[in-house]
Protein backbone atom coordinates (compact mmCIF):
# COMPACT_ATOMS: atom_id res chain seq x y z
CA UNK A 1 0.00 0.00 0.00
CA UNK A 2 1.10 3.27 -0.88
CA UNK A 3 1.31 6.48 1.78
CA UNK A 4 0.38 9.92 1.22
CA UNK A 5 2.68 11.91 3.57
CA UNK A 6 1.26 15.09 2.59
CA UNK A 7 0.42 17.97 0.37
CA UNK A 8 1.95 21.03 -0.85
CA UNK A 9 -0.17 23.36 -2.49
CA UNK A 10 1.11 26.86 -4.32
CA UNK A 11 0.82 29.54 -6.77
CA UNK A 12 2.99 29.42 -10.44
CA UNK A 13 3.35 32.25 -12.58
CA UNK A 14 5.61 32.64 -15.43
CA UNK A 15 7.38 35.41 -14.19
CA UNK A 16 8.88 33.66 -11.59
CA UNK A 17 11.31 31.97 -13.61
CA UNK A 18 10.98 34.99 -16.19
CA UNK A 19 11.92 37.37 -13.64
CA UNK A 20 13.01 36.42 -10.46
CA UNK A 21 13.24 39.00 -7.44
CA UNK A 22 17.30 39.84 -7.31
CA UNK A 23 16.62 39.78 -3.54
CA UNK A 24 14.53 39.00 -0.47
CA UNK A 25 12.89 42.30 -0.61
CA UNK A 26 11.76 42.46 -4.58
CA UNK A 27 8.48 41.35 -5.74
CA UNK A 28 8.55 37.87 -4.66
CA UNK A 29 11.43 37.38 -3.06
CA UNK A 30 9.31 36.20 0.34
CA UNK A 31 7.49 33.71 -2.34
CA UNK A 32 10.56 32.45 -3.42
CA UNK A 33 12.52 31.93 -0.45
CA UNK A 34 9.27 30.22 1.17
CA UNK A 35 9.21 27.41 -1.71
CA UNK A 36 13.11 26.97 -0.86
CA UNK A 37 12.01 26.39 2.81
CA UNK A 38 9.41 23.74 1.85
CA UNK A 39 11.75 22.07 -0.60
CA UNK A 40 13.84 21.56 2.37
CA UNK A 41 10.78 20.47 4.53
CA UNK A 42 9.74 18.25 1.18
CA UNK A 43 13.23 16.24 1.55
CA UNK A 44 12.72 15.41 4.78
CA UNK A 45 9.41 13.50 3.99
CA UNK A 46 11.45 11.66 1.43
CA UNK A 47 8.43 10.85 -1.04
CA UNK A 48 9.15 8.37 -3.75
CA UNK A 49 6.21 9.65 -6.36
CA UNK A 50 4.58 12.67 -6.42
CA UNK A 51 1.01 13.32 -8.30
CA UNK A 52 1.33 16.76 -9.62
CA UNK A 53 -2.17 18.05 -10.23
CA UNK A 54 -1.87 21.47 -12.62
CA UNK A 55 -3.29 23.18 -15.48
CA UNK A 56 -3.01 23.30 -19.06
CA UNK A 57 -2.67 27.11 -20.53
CA UNK A 58 -3.20 25.72 -24.11
CA UNK A 59 -0.03 24.19 -24.37
CA UNK A 60 -1.39 20.57 -25.38
CA UNK A 61 -5.06 21.40 -24.52
CA UNK A 62 -7.40 22.97 -27.23
CA UNK A 63 -10.95 23.31 -27.81
CA UNK A 64 -10.62 21.05 -30.82
CA UNK A 65 -10.89 18.29 -27.78
CA UNK A 66 -10.94 20.08 -24.32
CA UNK A 67 -10.70 17.24 -21.69
CA UNK A 68 -12.05 18.06 -17.88
CA UNK A 69 -9.03 16.03 -16.78
CA UNK A 70 -6.10 14.24 -18.31
CA UNK A 71 -3.94 11.37 -16.70
CA UNK A 72 -0.44 11.09 -17.90
CA UNK A 73 0.87 7.29 -17.44
CA UNK A 74 3.50 6.74 -19.66
CA UNK A 75 5.01 9.67 -20.55
CA UNK A 76 5.42 13.17 -19.56
CA UNK A 77 6.95 16.08 -21.86
CA UNK A 78 7.60 19.50 -20.49
CA UNK A 79 6.58 22.25 -23.06
CA UNK A 80 9.21 24.50 -22.12
CA UNK A 81 7.50 27.65 -21.74
CA UNK A 82 8.47 30.60 -20.30
CA UNK A 83 11.68 29.35 -19.22
CA UNK A 84 10.40 26.05 -17.88
CA UNK A 85 12.03 22.98 -18.27
CA UNK A 86 11.46 21.22 -21.46
CA UNK A 87 11.85 17.81 -22.39
CA UNK A 88 11.14 14.16 -20.87
CA UNK A 89 9.87 14.01 -16.91
CA UNK A 90 10.26 10.81 -14.97
CA UNK A 91 7.12 9.02 -14.72
CA UNK A 92 5.55 6.74 -11.98
CA UNK A 93 3.94 4.21 -14.68
CA UNK A 94 2.78 1.66 -12.40
CA UNK A 95 0.95 4.17 -9.72
CA UNK A 96 -0.45 6.00 -12.92
CA UNK A 97 -1.95 2.98 -13.61
CA UNK A 98 -3.36 2.20 -10.44
CA UNK A 99 -4.66 5.57 -10.40
CA UNK A 100 -6.57 5.41 -13.77
CA UNK A 101 -8.26 1.95 -12.73
CA UNK A 102 -9.24 2.77 -9.12
CA UNK A 103 -10.84 6.41 -10.33
CA UNK A 104 -12.67 4.42 -13.31
CA UNK A 105 -13.83 2.26 -10.69
CA UNK A 106 -14.93 4.70 -8.38
CA UNK A 107 -16.71 6.16 -11.53
CA UNK A 108 -14.58 8.72 -13.00
CA UNK A 109 -13.40 8.29 -16.91
CA UNK A 110 -10.35 10.17 -16.98
CA UNK A 111 -8.81 10.90 -20.41
CA UNK A 112 -5.92 8.95 -20.79
CA UNK A 113 -2.52 10.25 -22.44
CA UNK A 114 0.42 7.71 -22.96
CA UNK A 115 2.69 11.11 -24.26
CA UNK A 116 1.46 13.80 -22.18
CA UNK A 117 3.02 17.62 -22.55
CA UNK A 118 2.84 19.66 -19.80
CA UNK A 119 3.08 23.35 -19.60
CA UNK A 120 4.86 25.78 -16.90
CA UNK A 121 1.40 24.86 -14.89
CA UNK A 122 3.00 21.65 -13.71
CA UNK A 123 6.43 21.72 -14.26
CA UNK A 124 7.35 24.87 -12.53
CA UNK A 125 5.71 23.67 -9.45
CA UNK A 126 6.94 19.49 -9.77
CA UNK A 127 10.63 21.68 -10.00
CA UNK A 128 10.33 24.33 -7.18
CA UNK A 129 9.04 21.41 -4.87
CA UNK A 130 11.24 18.27 -5.80
CA UNK A 131 12.82 18.37 -9.14
CA UNK A 132 13.41 15.02 -10.45
CA UNK A 133 11.27 12.45 -8.53
CA UNK A 134 8.90 10.40 -10.06
CA UNK A 135 5.76 12.07 -10.74
CA UNK A 136 2.38 11.29 -11.98
CA UNK A 137 0.74 14.39 -14.01
CA UNK A 138 -2.84 15.04 -13.76
CA UNK A 139 -4.01 17.59 -15.39
CA UNK A 140 -7.31 19.85 -14.77
CA UNK A 141 -8.97 22.22 -17.20
CA UNK A 142 -8.94 25.44 -15.80
CA UNK A 143 -8.64 27.68 -18.42
CA UNK A 144 -12.03 28.18 -19.85
CA UNK A 145 -15.44 26.83 -19.73
CA UNK A 146 -17.01 24.32 -19.66
CA UNK A 147 -14.84 23.51 -16.55
CA UNK A 148 -15.35 20.64 -14.24
CA UNK A 149 -17.43 22.23 -11.39
CA UNK A 150 -15.83 22.54 -7.90
CA UNK A 151 -17.63 20.05 -6.45
CA UNK A 152 -17.23 18.01 -8.69
CA UNK A 153 -13.06 18.32 -8.12
CA UNK A 154 -13.75 17.72 -4.44
CA UNK A 155 -15.60 14.58 -5.49
CA UNK A 156 -12.41 13.26 -7.37
CA UNK A 157 -10.14 14.41 -5.27
CA UNK A 158 -11.52 12.36 -2.56
CA UNK A 159 -11.72 9.41 -4.78
CA UNK A 160 -7.60 9.93 -5.61
CA UNK A 161 -7.13 9.88 -1.95
CA UNK A 162 -8.85 6.50 -1.69
CA UNK A 163 -7.34 5.23 -4.52
CA UNK A 164 -3.92 6.07 -3.80
CA UNK A 165 -4.31 4.53 0.09
CA UNK A 166 -5.13 1.11 -1.88
CA UNK A 167 -2.75 1.18 -4.35
CA UNK A 168 -0.20 -1.09 -4.52
CA UNK A 169 2.71 0.88 -5.10
CA UNK A 170 5.18 0.72 -2.29
CA UNK A 171 5.92 3.87 -1.58
CA UNK A 172 5.82 7.47 -0.08
CA UNK A 173 3.90 9.45 -1.95
CA UNK A 174 3.65 13.25 -1.84
CA UNK A 175 0.34 15.67 -3.78
CA UNK A 176 1.43 18.87 -5.28
CA UNK A 177 -1.08 20.90 -6.70
CA UNK A 178 -0.24 23.88 -8.46
CA UNK A 179 -2.62 26.77 -9.71
CA UNK A 180 -3.74 30.31 -8.49
CA UNK A 181 -4.22 32.31 -6.70
CA UNK A 182 -6.42 35.77 -7.98
CA UNK A 183 -5.35 36.54 -10.92
CA UNK A 184 -7.22 38.36 -13.85
CA UNK A 185 -6.58 37.00 -17.78
CA UNK A 186 -8.30 37.87 -21.31
CA UNK A 187 -10.77 35.57 -21.92
CA UNK A 188 -9.79 32.39 -24.01
CA UNK A 189 -13.83 31.15 -24.32
CA UNK A 190 -14.62 30.87 -28.70
CA UNK A 191 -18.06 32.02 -27.39
CA UNK A 192 -16.64 35.34 -25.93
CA UNK A 193 -17.11 38.60 -28.76
CA UNK A 194 -13.69 39.40 -28.04
CA UNK A 195 -12.09 36.10 -28.80
CA UNK A 196 -11.81 37.02 -32.57
CA UNK A 197 -10.03 36.13 -35.91
CA UNK A 198 -6.39 34.33 -34.92
CA UNK A 199 -6.40 33.97 -31.88
CA UNK A 200 -9.71 32.07 -31.78
CA UNK A 201 -8.44 29.96 -34.60
CA UNK A 202 -5.58 29.03 -31.99
CA UNK A 203 -7.56 28.10 -29.07
CA UNK A 204 -9.47 25.86 -31.19
CA UNK A 205 -6.91 24.72 -33.68
CA UNK A 206 -3.73 25.31 -31.48
CA UNK A 207 -2.81 21.58 -31.69
CA UNK A 208 -2.02 22.04 -35.55
CA UNK A 209 1.16 23.80 -34.93
CA UNK A 210 1.30 24.44 -30.59
CA UNK A 211 5.26 25.70 -31.20
CA UNK A 212 3.71 28.52 -33.58
CA UNK A 213 1.06 29.46 -31.52
CA UNK A 214 2.97 29.89 -28.46
CA UNK A 215 5.70 31.40 -29.61
CA UNK A 216 2.95 34.34 -31.02
CA UNK A 217 1.27 34.28 -27.28
CA UNK A 218 4.52 34.77 -25.21
CA UNK A 219 5.06 38.10 -26.04
CA UNK A 220 1.58 38.96 -25.11
CA UNK A 221 1.98 37.50 -21.76
CA UNK A 222 5.39 38.76 -21.02
CA UNK A 223 3.80 42.09 -21.61
CA UNK A 224 1.67 41.85 -18.86
CA UNK A 225 4.65 41.71 -15.95
CA UNK A 226 5.66 44.67 -14.11
CA UNK A 227 2.80 46.57 -13.78
CA UNK A 228 2.51 47.07 -10.12
CA UNK A 229 -1.08 48.07 -10.00
CA UNK A 230 -2.01 45.10 -11.63
CA UNK A 231 -5.24 43.66 -10.14
CA UNK A 232 -4.46 40.58 -7.50
CA UNK A 233 -7.00 40.05 -4.27
CA UNK A 234 -4.85 39.66 -1.33
CA UNK A 235 -8.45 39.65 0.76
CA UNK A 236 -9.78 36.68 -0.77
CA UNK A 237 -6.37 35.09 -1.28
CA UNK A 238 -5.86 35.18 2.15
CA UNK A 239 -9.34 34.17 3.06
CA UNK A 240 -8.75 31.03 0.72
CA UNK A 241 -6.03 29.77 2.68
CA UNK A 242 -7.73 30.04 5.80
CA UNK A 243 -10.69 27.73 4.61
CA UNK A 244 -8.22 25.25 3.67
CA UNK A 245 -6.27 25.88 7.22
CA UNK A 246 -9.67 24.91 8.47
CA UNK A 247 -10.30 21.88 6.12
CA UNK A 248 -13.44 23.64 5.25
CA UNK A 249 -13.97 23.80 1.57
CA UNK A 250 -18.04 23.91 1.93
CA UNK A 251 -17.63 28.12 1.55
CA UNK A 252 -15.65 27.95 -1.33
CA UNK A 253 -17.67 25.67 -3.22
CA UNK A 254 -20.69 27.87 -2.67
CA UNK A 255 -18.98 31.05 -4.51
CA UNK A 256 -19.98 28.94 -7.91
CA UNK A 257 -18.20 29.60 -10.91
CA UNK A 258 -19.50 33.25 -10.92
CA UNK A 259 -18.38 34.22 -7.79
CA UNK A 260 -15.34 32.85 -7.47
CA UNK A 261 -14.11 34.71 -10.94
CA UNK A 262 -15.77 38.07 -9.16
CA UNK A 263 -13.50 37.63 -6.40
CA UNK A 264 -10.38 36.05 -8.03
CA UNK A 265 -10.09 36.45 -11.47
CA UNK A 266 -10.81 34.18 -14.32
CA UNK A 267 -7.12 33.18 -13.52
CA UNK A 268 -8.70 32.06 -9.93
CA UNK A 269 -10.39 28.98 -11.79
CA UNK A 270 -6.78 27.00 -10.89
CA UNK A 271 -7.49 26.53 -7.34
CA UNK A 272 -9.31 23.79 -8.59
CA UNK A 273 -6.17 21.73 -7.83
CA UNK A 274 -5.77 22.60 -4.65
CA UNK A 275 -9.21 21.65 -3.95
CA UNK A 276 -8.74 17.92 -5.46
CA UNK A 277 -5.30 18.20 -3.54
CA UNK A 278 -7.25 19.10 -0.29
CA UNK A 279 -9.75 16.47 -0.45
CA UNK A 280 -7.03 13.96 -1.16
CA UNK A 281 -4.88 14.03 1.55
CA UNK A 282 -8.02 15.12 4.20
CA UNK A 283 -5.61 17.30 6.42
CA UNK A 284 -5.40 20.93 6.63
CA UNK A 285 -2.66 22.99 5.74
CA UNK A 286 -0.75 23.67 8.86
CA UNK A 287 1.59 26.17 7.02
CA UNK A 288 0.89 28.63 4.41
CA UNK A 289 2.91 31.78 2.88
CA UNK A 290 1.51 34.42 1.06
CA UNK A 291 2.66 37.53 -0.91
CA UNK A 292 0.46 39.27 -3.35
CA UNK A 293 2.53 39.92 -6.55
CA UNK A 294 0.97 42.20 -8.93
CA UNK A 295 4.47 42.30 -10.98
CA UNK A 296 3.72 39.01 -11.65
CA UNK A 297 -0.09 39.16 -11.87
CA UNK A 298 -0.79 36.76 -9.52
CA UNK A 299 -1.27 36.49 -5.42
CA UNK A 300 1.78 33.88 -5.03
CA UNK A 301 0.39 31.26 -2.27
CA UNK A 302 2.05 28.71 -0.37
CA UNK A 303 0.42 25.92 1.47
CA UNK A 304 1.36 22.67 3.28
CA UNK A 305 -0.08 19.68 5.39
CA UNK A 306 2.86 19.18 7.38
CA UNK A 307 5.38 21.68 9.42
CA UNK A 308 7.96 23.47 7.25
CA UNK A 309 9.95 25.26 10.02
Amino acid sequence: MSEIVGLVALSHSPFATLMPPSGSDDPGGTFLADVHRVRQAVSRLRPSAVVVIGPDHFHANFYDAMPPFVLGVEEAVGFGDFATRSGPLPVASDLAWSLRDGLAAAGFDLSLSYSLTVDHGVVQSYDMVVGNVALVPLVVNTAAPPLPSMSRCISLGTALGDVLRAAPFPGRVLLIASGGLSHWLPSNDPRDPSVVGERRFSVIHGRQDARAFAAAREPRVRAMAGNPSAPVNAEWDRWFLKQLSAADLAPVVDLGDVGLESQAGSGGHEIRTWLIGAAAVRRPLVWTSYEPVPEWITGMGIGATFPVD
